[in-house]
């Protein structure tokens, strides 16, 4: 029996199921959006870079892996009725971690974190029907709690229905917990809530720039329109990860939802910009709030020049902003108590990741799959 897996070429899901694979030695069902096999096989190598060698990979990928050529957002996932009877029976547990983080696209949102998380339900219900489903878990996020001024908020707390969603992302990762627990009232359910997952606090190496490209951009920044004891809850991704794989695995954890963030001690504007100027041995910024909107009006303005290099990254700072005002962090007593451990501080590694970062101009160096390598061998 195996371990359903969604999302395992993007960013966290590769985390997690590397987690998996060499921390519990699980077997995957892996769902991946690929034309055929071979590229299927070359999209999870690249995932799968920034955890294994490429010996090891071959290794699990031949023995631990087995891979559906399938698309989230299409009946039955596009497989054929034998695949798919292969997939049900083969399936112990799911765990659900693609979604579309497009903040400006209603339809991109709706069709993959709604229609695809109800293809993923659905296949619980046929695996529960057919010999049980011992866990089904969901990464959401804690956009879910809407918008926040100045709180620090409790995982029961989190969704209010009357309260108005920053964006499409968060309006639907919102109703993907709501369909969730309403159409699987009798499985084991466990709500993954991350907070801004940044970086690994473990090596400066990422593959996921987008928030990256934006946190470098204000740190260049002479004057920043930010109040500089604002909280700021970011948390690495190799915690995020870690508490999923864990808690996941546990037959009986001790909630249903956990926020997996930096929660009250997450760090301020200033400490983290100070900790930078610090490794640069360059002079602090100066904070001008009273510049916010203006700053705002010039991002959203700059935001519309689709195709060019201001434009990408004005719409990157227009996803980013929001949770950089709020000052609002989220409770993570939760799955410090149940997990023991603690996320890093974002000041014991943003210098790393700033510098790979810039240095590699915001791309990863990827390695080709070796030449000479007999797949399937």
């Amino acid at each position: 029996m195996a371990s359903f897996i969604t999302g395992s070429t993007g960013y966290l899901g590769a985390h997690v199921a590397a987690g998996l694979l060499e921390g519990h030695n699980a077997s995957l069902n892996l769902l991946v959006r690929a034309k055929d096999r071979g590229q299927a096989e070359l999209k999870l190598w690249r995932a799968m870079q920034l955890h294994l060698d490429f010996p090891r990979f071959c290794e699990r990928l031949y023995s631990n892996i087995r891979i559906f050529l399938g698309d989230i957002t299409q009946p039955r996932f596009g497989l054929s009725t034998a695949d798919y009877d292969h997939l049900v029976k083969s399936t112990d547990d799911v765990l659900h971690c693609a979604a579309s983080l497009s903040r400006k696209s209603e339809k991109t949102c709706l069709n993959v974190n709604l229609r695809g998380t109800l293809e993923v339900v659905q296949l619980a219900r046929c695996v529960s029907a057919d010999h049980g489903l011992r866990r089904f878990s969901h990464v959401s996020t804690v956009a879910v709690a809407g918008i926040r001024n100045n709180e620090v908020v409790r995982e029961e707390e989190a969704i209010d229905w009357d309260r108005s969603d920053y964006d499409p992302y968060a309006r639907t990762k919102k109703f993907c917990e709501h369909m969730i627990r309403e159409l699987l009232p009798d499985t084991p359910l466990t709500i993954f809530r991350p907070s801004i997952v940044l970086g690994d606090s473990r090596h400066a190496e990422t593959t996921q720039f987008d928030m990256v490209q934006a946190f470098v951009f204000l740190a260049r920044l002479p004057l920043l329109a930010l109040r500089p004891e604002d909280r700021l809850d970011i948390v690495p991704v190799d915690f995020v990860a870690d508490s999923i794989v864990t808690l996941h695995q546990k037959d009986n954890p001790l909630c249903d939802t956990y926020h997996l963030s930096s929660g009250v001690n997450s760090q301020t504007c200033r400490e983290i910009t100070n900790a930078l100027c610090a490794a640069q041995r360059k002079l602090r910024p100066f904070y001008v709030p009273l510049l916010l909107r203006p700053f705002n009006a010039a991002v959203n303005m700059l935001a519309s020049r689709r195709g060019t290099s201001i434009g990408h990254l004005a719409s990157l700072l227009k996803v980013f902003l929001p949770y950089l005002v709020w000052n609002t962090v989220f409770d993570n007593r939760r799955v410090v108590a149940e997990t023991g451990r603690t996320p890093a501080r974002f000041t014991d590694y943003c210098y790393p990741l700033y510098n790979f970062s810039v240095q590699n101009h915001f791309t990863f160096p990827y390695r080709e799959w070796p030449v000479a390598a007999e797949k399937g061998a």
